[in-house]
């Protein structure tokens, strides 16, 4: 059985940050989290989240998804 590492803020680089500083200046991004729905938000969630590095440092910075609106500030 394999363990999963747990990704903890010693592990986040400065790098990790930039690129995900970058994922929430996106306007497609952007759209994708305060609507909800559409097409901008399908694209995010169904293709470029899981090709664009950027989403995916944003992902490892916030502990969420690039689509899924912002629980609160961190």
């Amino acid at each position: 059985m394999r363990k999963l590492a747990c990704v903890t803020e010693s592990t986040i680089t400065e790098k990790d940050r930039k690129m995900a500083l970058r994922c929430v200046a996106c306007p497609v991004c952007r759209r994708a989290r305060a609507r909800q729905k559409g097409l901008a938000y399908l694209f995010v969630k169904f293709i470029e989240g899981g090709i664009c590095p950027y989403c995916q440092a944003y992902e490892r910075v916030y502990g969420q998804k690039s689509h899924e609106k912002r629980s609160g500030p961190k």
